[in-house]
């Protein structure tokens, strides 16, 4: 179990680093989203092959999620730009909020009861907001589109839910990296038209970028995500649940270490007081919120429990 807890937490650390890599890859964010998402679903086609798993499913859901992949490739290109336009530490502030954006679209999309716990860790939230954005106006761009790539991030994995039960998880997300790089495929003339000022698609690769990719799309993507599936075998959902929200922590570490270590490219991760302070509030109402959430499934049981005594 040890052996799995470490394994578990070095994913959690790998998914924090994609952060740091999508700052050293030079290609533009929507470039650096479709060689992640091809490099991707190659890889997964081909463990689907070495595992023998089928890959084949009804036509109806192929749809649903290649359509659920355009989110995907929406919320990985505003992450890498939000880590363009501030620095990785801002970035990841405002991915946090991933909890509070859940905690709101789940009783709009699944048609559950709202958790009045889950209301006040989302007030808790933009308190820690407030206090990055005070402190860091100068990179309040970034911030905001941070918070709309968690926003993009949550909608995706509460329709996930769903799918979930229908599909493995590598079927799934085959389609929804070949979905990603599709939407990316179809979205590239009117992007080089207008977005690129003249420069046109940039999809060269320099210097240590092959190897960043590789990184990105092997080791943070198909490995970590196959070795995520495997151990949620062996360990709790909740467990799993509360190590992932270690997310930021691990990623604003590791860009704290790479300003140290003057790496090109992060030299604004020395931050004011009131963005730690703002983040730990922030991180603080993502680490209470399995928690209760976990408190108040089995407050249901035991009130289910009762019922059926009665």
């Amino acid at each position: 179990m040890l052996k799995d807890y470490l394994r578990l937490h070095f994913i959690v650390l790998l998914w924090g680093f994609t952060a740091i890599l999508g700052k050293l890859i030079s290609v533009p964010p929507v470039e650096l989203v479709f060689w992640r998402t091809l490099l991707a679903a190659t890889g997964l086609a081909g463990l689907l092959l070495v595992r023998g798993q089928p890959w084949r499913v009804p036509a109806r859901e192929v749809l649903k999620m290649l359509g659920i992949g355009v989110l995907v490739a929406a919320h990985w290109i505003t992450f890498f730009l939000a880590a363009r336009l501030s620095s990785v530490s801002v970035c990841l502030a405002g991915l946090a909020t991933l909890a509070l954006w859940t905690s709101l679209l789940e009783p709009l999309v699944l048609w559950r009861r709202v958790r009045f716990y889950e209301v006040g860790l989302g007030l808790l939230t933009m308190v820690g907001l407030y206090l990055v954005s005070q402190a860091e106006l100068d990179q309040l761009a970034g911030l905001l589109v941070a918070i709309l790539s968690a926003g993009l991030s949550a909608l995706f994995s509460v329709l996930n839910s769903k799918l979930v039960k229908q599909h493995t998880p590598l079927q799934l997300t085959l389609y929804e990296m070949a979905g990603a790089c599709l939407s990316i495929v179809l979205f590239m003339p009117f992007y080089s038209h207008y977005y690129t000022d003249g420069a046109g698609l940039q999809l060269r690769l320099a210097g240590l970028d092959w190897l960043w990719l590789l990184l990105l799309a092997g080791v943070c993507t198909v490995y970590a995500f196959s070795t995520s599936v495997e151990l949620m075998k062996r360990i709790s959902a909740f467990v799993v649940n509360l190590t992932i929200n270690l997310e930021p922590v691990y990623g604003i570490v590791l860009a704290v270490l790479m300003y140290t270590l003057r790496v090109p490219g992060f030299g604004q991760e020395k931050l004011s007081t009131g963005f730690y302070l703002g983040t730990v509030v922030i991180l603080l109402s993502v680490l209470i919120h399995p928690v209760l959430d976990q408190w108040n499934q089995r407050r249901a049981r035991r009130r289910e429990a009762a019922e059926v005594l009665v």
